[in-house]
């Protein structure tokens, strides 16, 4: 680990990166360019004591999750990605396989859309960023350890989870979510995470077993679906996906037709969600 080379390359992506770019207010009393480093590491999800300390050359080696999460924050590209991961002494992830990066077009993206939920996903359902709007329909999943944040894996093995969808929905987004990753498995076959998710479902879930020996195979693609909040009710809303092909990822979107029950319910959503969310920021 090249301590030194980590903590410059670490202050010049903050310092290169304008508020904005990643959803934040410029504000008035900025003395220096960039982001802050209590920024970066809300971003990021980790404190900023340690931030602080990889960019003062004494931190102790970040792992693979943290490297992860501290490229997202930064909006590096994929390049400047890879030299992160060789600056801490860690191979960068494979190329063949999802990428746990996400590209800063498209949290440029994911920024933009505030009143509207949307999020960034593996083909696998592993959840990589959401917006407020996200957060406020389905808590905050993409801050969440590995291994949680997976909304395949969530939904048959987690009761909770299965709650959001109406009683009467619940097969068919079960036969959905069964057919999307057989045809990611085929796709990926020497790719280990569909794989091990597979094996693990099959093993955890009679209901997941059962729809597999099916042999049902689907792309996920635009759809509508509806979904039980505790707080608002009932949300019948479009949901639209965008495919990033090379990194395995997709962004999809969720929609209110205009003038019906559901959008003015989304919007009393949105309102919710931002003012918690400015409640309990630090």
């Amino acid at each position: 680990m090249n301590r030194a080379e980590l903590a410059d390359f670490l202050r010049r992506s903050r310092a290169r990166l304008d508020p904005r770019d990643v959803g934040l207010t410029a504000g008035p009393r900025r003395r220096t360019p960039g982001l802050r480093r209590e920024e970066v590491a809300s971003l990021a999800g980790m404190s900023v004591d340690y931030y602080a300390r990889l960019e003062q050359s004494r931190g102790p080696r970040p792992s693979r999750p943290i490297l992860t999460a501290l490229a997202r924050a930064l909006r590096l590209r994929d390049d400047e990605r890879d030299h992160l991961f060789h600056l801490a002494g860690e191979e960068p992830p494979r190329r063949e396989a999802a990428s746990g990066h996400v590209r800063p077009g498209l949290l440029l993206v994911l920024d933009r859309l505030d009143d509207t939920p949307a999020l960034v996903i593996t083909d696998c359902g592993e959840v990589l960023a959401q917006n407020a709007a996200s957060r406020a329909l389905s808590g905050d999943l993409a801050g969440r350890p590995p291994g949680e944040r997976n909304l395949i894996r969530r939904f048959f093995l987690e009761p909770a989870a299965r709650q959001m969808i109406p009683a009467q929905d619940r097969a068919e987004h079960a036969r959905q979510h069964v057919a999307g990753l057989r045809a990611v498995a085929a796709a990926r076959p020497t790719d280990p995470e569909p794989a091990g998710l597979v094996a693990e479902l099959r093993a955890a879930s009679e209901e997941f077993a059962r729809l597999w020996e099916q042999h049902e195979v689907a792309v996920r693609r635009a759809t509508t679906k509806r979904f039980r909040h505790p707080l608002v009710g009932l949300l019948e809303m479009d949901c639209e996906v965008l495919l990033d092909d090379e990194q395995h990822h997709h962004l999809v979107i969720h929609t209110a037709r205009p003038g019906t029950e559901s959008h003015e319910r989304l919007r009393l959503l949105c309102v919710l969600g931002l003012q918690d969310m400015t409640a309990t920021r630090p």
